[in-house]
């Protein structure tokens, strides 16, 4: 079969749109068959295995609306995508499970409080259920794995649907053989056994839906895993607040703070940021985006840290304290360094404001001391270029 973990969208969407058609072509005729079959041939068993196999076509339903609006790409709407839909649709196929499940076992449990009421299957129920495991488990098989290979849980579950359909054919198959054999009562406990099994699954998905939708996170062992790959980009001293949220049940999003070199470059801080997503996107299978904090390395987060004057309310007072100073009206660039409750500031003046015989030091001490009277300014240095 050919690799689909890295097609696009689109590709995948068809895929997983025919493996669910190929399940329903498969639910229609089968849960007519196990009804009409159940029904005549006296079998609660068989019957009931058609009602799974209904709840079966009724999933397909879902799913195939669910990979339609789920494959659409981000819009202004829904900017972290469609995959939220796949999950809700999941909830529905569990719930329609346990609703199955419930009816099932109702009703077999009624039958074995009243043994006069037990059905009496024939052996057209028995080839009935043995076609019924023949098929179901080939489409469990297919079905999972076009999931496995577009990392698709709704899928995934699609397919565990037609796994416990395979299962109840199997215990139909048993309970419809010991009636035949004169135990009457094992039609009514086989088809209790595939209402437990129909729970189960039912149980399972509606916890895994649930939990995605309220934004759980990755495990700690995959956190550990994302720590690791950020560390190891070149320029990240420290991070926190790493937090992840699951879309669509493989996919996951992250946004992190990270630590830097307090005098970098707003630009060479950007480019670390990138190189995070990149990497995280590239090792990392879950993380499909990452949002990444840059922070300066040594900022306190201290109400003082806070209150410090913005680059507006502060630059005024530097041209003001450096005016009357040689090449003031030259500065270049004024650069900001916000640490701990004060600021350093770099202004850059043109080389060739220093003449030969120039006193470079005492023009230096002279910003210096011009810097000193200025509320919040730690220091203030010059650079020529």
């Amino acid at each position: 079969m050919v690799d689909i973990r890295h097609a696009d969208g689109g590709a995948q969407y068809q895929h997983k749109r025919h493996a669910t058609l190929a399940g329903a072509a498969v639910n229609l005729p089968l849960a007519i068959l196990k009804i009409i079959v159940g029904w005549l041939g006296q079998s609660q068993a068989l019957l009931a295995d058609g009602l799974h196999s209904l709840s079966d076509l009724v999933s397909d339903a879902m799913v195939l609306l669910a990979l339609r609006v789920g494959s659409k790409s981000a819009d202004s709407d829904h900017p972290y995508g469609h995959a939220r839909i796949e999950t809700a649709a999941m909830a529905g196929v569990a719930l329609l499970l346990i609703l199955a499940a419930a009816g099932i076992a109702y009703d077999a449990f009624t039958r074995l409080g009243a043994p006069d009421t037990l059905l009496r299957p024939g052996v057209a129920a028995l080839v009935v259920a043995l076609l019924s495991l023949a098929a179901k488990e080939s489409l469990y098989w297919y079905t999972l794995r076009i999931a496995r290979h577009t990392g698709s849980p709704l899928l995934e579950a699609n397919a565990w649907h037609h796994r416990s359909d395979a299962l109840s054919s199997i215990a139909a198959v048993v309970a419809i053989a010991g009636s035949l054999a004169g135990l009457t009562y094992l039609d009514a406990i086989g088809a209790l056994l595939i209402a437990a099994m129909l729970g189960w699954v039912g149980i399972k998905y509606t916890w895994r839906s649930v939990s995605e939708l309220v934004d759980t996170g990755l495990d700690p062992e995959r956190l550990d895993v994302v720590s690791e790959q950020i560390r190891a980009v070149p320029g990240v001293r420290q991070m926190r607040r790493l937090r992840t949220r699951t879309m669509g049940g493989h996919d996951a999003y992250a946004d992190v703070g990270v630590f830097v070199d307090p005098y970098m470059s707003l630009t060479e801080a950007h480019r670390v940021s990138e190189a995070i997503s990149k990497r995280l996107v590239a090792n990392v299978d879950e993380i499909t985006d990452i949002c990444v904090h840059i922070e300066p390395d040594g900022h306190a987060d201290a109400p003082a840290a806070f209150e410090l004057p913005l680059r507006e309310q502060i630059v005024p007072g530097i041209r003001a304290a450096c005016a009357g100073l040689p090449g003031n009206e030259s500065i270049q660039r004024i650069t900001l360094h916000y640490l701990d409750d004060a600021i350093e500031a770099e202004l850059l003046l043109p080389l060739h404001l220093l003449q030969p015989g120039d006193d470079a030091l005492a023009l230096i001490d002279a910003y210096r001391q011009a810097g000193q009277s200025v509320d919040g300014l730690r220091s203030l240095r010059l650079l020529f270029g």
